[in-house]
């Protein structure tokens, strides 16, 4: 991907965060999707510019973007295609805590090789591809202070694990409990890949349910700082796929755990 390609895709993910601030700081009506997760008018404006504009730059590369998927709209897509989910983190957009993200990732043979992760109600923007990850603050729409990002060495007083705010599991706490945790954060949304990726912290399991669009951007900035995202049952890089005939459900993922430290896997995914 060519620097002007990567600068597009950053100003996309920040123009469809700009549209989501404006629905945030007014009143607005919540809907219910068929499987009980939350959506808002804010999900379909964010989508509705991605598509136009990955359209405009991409003519040529399919998009599987979560509230068309909903719609009923999941093309085929080959071995490589764009995974969009305009708005993660729902629950905190309706929280109004700002931990929610615009995410844009391109998929090449089941690798997410690029991806963008804007946080716009915090001000940041983290990416990252086969030059490296980065990270930078969202000032007036343009970026400001960037700065390359890598992942860090476990501090030996025990490690900083994330965990969801709004979707923790038994079994992602239990998976915690074995562990030596010096901290333990709750955040929402694909932050807590940005989170590994940037060194704040070390280990991100996630055993509950997530879709391939919640998490292949921040899933590409995490390899590109140095870490890895695998199958929690047994270790293996994770892989992204859109079968043919496809529905929706074809997209949910398979449990997975998110390291910096790829010695980490050991404990936690014994196979890695």
């Amino acid at each position: 991907m060519t620097e002007d390609q990567i600068s597009f895709l950053n100003r996309l993910a920040v123009r469809a965060g700009e549209e989501i601030l404006k629905i945030y700081a007014e009143p607005f009506e919540v809907e219910n999707k068929a499987d009980g997760s939350p959506v808002t008018k804010a999900d379909a404006a964010a989508e509705k510019i991605i598509l136009a504009g990955l359209a405009e730059m991409f003519a040529d590369i399919p998009v599987v973007a979560e509230e068309s998927v909903e719609a009923g709209d999941l093309p085929a897509v080959g071995n490589r295609y764009f995974l969009v989910d305009p708005l993660d983190g729902t629950k905190e957009f309706l929280k109004k805590n700002g931990e929610f993200t615009v995410n844009i990732a391109l998929i090449e043979n089941g690798v997410p090789v690029f991806g963008v992760v804007s946080a716009p109600a915090l001000g940041e923007i983290f990416w990252g591809g086969e030059n490296g990850a980065f990270k930078a603050r969202i000032e007036n729409g343009d970026l400001a202070d960037v700065q390359q990002i890598s992942v860090r060495t476990p501090p030996e007083k025990g490690l900083s694990v994330l965990a969801s705010r709004s979707h923790l599991s038994a079994e992602t706490s239990a998976l915690i409990d074995r562990l030596n945790v010096a901290e333990r954060v709750s955040v929402g949304s694909s932050l807590k890949l940005c989170w590994v990726a940037a060194g704040k912290a070390d280990l991100y399991p996630r055993l509950a349910p997530t879709m391939q669009w919640d998490i292949a951007a921040g899933d590409a900035v995490v390899r590109a700082a140095g870490g890895r995202v695998v199958l929690a049952g047994n270790g293996a890089d994770f892989v992204y796929r859109v079968p043919e005939n496809a529905t929706k459900d074809d997209l949910r993922n398979p449990y997975f755990i998110a390291a910096g430290c790829k010695s980490l896997l050991a404990d936690v995914a014994p196979a890695a």
